[in-house]
């Protein structure tokens, strides 16, 4: 979804006019971006937390010449979705087959074979 089609399904969900609606994205947006350089959160209650990361400095490698470089220390933004955005998207779980409880296997004894009667005789 782009920018537009996302000011186009507010607008008609709300009954604003597309250049009423930008402005007030656009203004979230700044408003967003403003507290977050300041190194504040921005948590939108069951939505998610906008938060900003340090990044240390690192060795990196160019993958066309495998050559060894620098990268720079640096900040980014992130977003942790929250509970009802985590719910609305997760997938239904499949249950799980049922198997037949295993049954244990009986383990194979030795048994002497008998002797022969006239073995067991005496002889005299």
């Amino acid at each position: 979804m782009k920018t537009s089609d996302l000011i186009d399904q507010i607008a008609q969900s709300t009954d604003r006019s597309k250049t009423e609606v930008r402005e007030i994205l656009d203004a979230l947006l700044d408003g967003i971006l403003a507290a977050t350089k300041k190194g504040e959160d921005v948590t939108l209650t069951g939505f998610g937390k906008f938060s900003v990361r340090q990044l240390a400095a690192r060795q990196g490698r160019n993958p066309a010449t495998g050559e060894s470089i620098e990268i720079p220390a640096s900040r980014k933004l992130a977003f942790s979705a929250g509970k009802v955005a985590k719910d609305a998207l997760a997938l239904a779980k499949i249950p799980a087959k049922k198997t037949a409880a295993k049954t244990p296997v009986a383990k194979k004894v030795a048994v002497k074979a008998a002797t022969p009667k006239t073995a067991c005789r005496k002889r005299v």
